[in-house]
């Protein structure tokens, strides 16, 4: 089972702060499709804040485009998120998923593609 740590929540006393998050998969993975953050603020709903595919195409939400910068670390099957010029409204928790290729030992070791969810992680920006 392939798990994922978050790490580089916090709080950030003032607009136009930063913060870098980071996330690692543990775990044995033939193949990494992609990893993301998405993030939830009080009463509302998940979304995507940024996700970055196996060769590196990166995507973005609309509100954060030209602030976070999504990378990825292949060899740590890691991922990070440099947040930029921070604003109130990105207060949430901010969630890592991957998407991943890894054998099954109960479908005689074939590959089974995997979808998991990293603990969450808070960012609270301060107005």
């Amino acid at each position: 089972q392939v798990q994922l740590v978050e790490s580089g929540g916090g709080l950030v006393q003032s607009r136009g702060g930063s913060l870098r998050l980071s996330c690692a998969a543990s775990g044995t993975i033939v193949n990494l499709n992609s990893m993301g953050w998405y993030r939830q603020a009080p009463g509302k709903q998940r979304e995507l804040v940024a996700r970055i595919s196996g060769d590196g195409r990166a995507d973005y939400a609309d509100s954060v485009k030209g602030r976070f910068t999504i990378s990825k670390d292949s060899d740590k099957n890691a991922v990070h998120l440099q947040m930029n010029s921070l604003k109130p409204e990105d207060t949430a928790v901010y969630y890592c998923n991957a998407d991943y290729i890894q054998l099954d030992r109960n479908r005689d070791w074939r590959p089974r593609q995997y979808e998991t969810w990293g603990q969450g992680t808070q960012v609270t920006v301060a107005s």
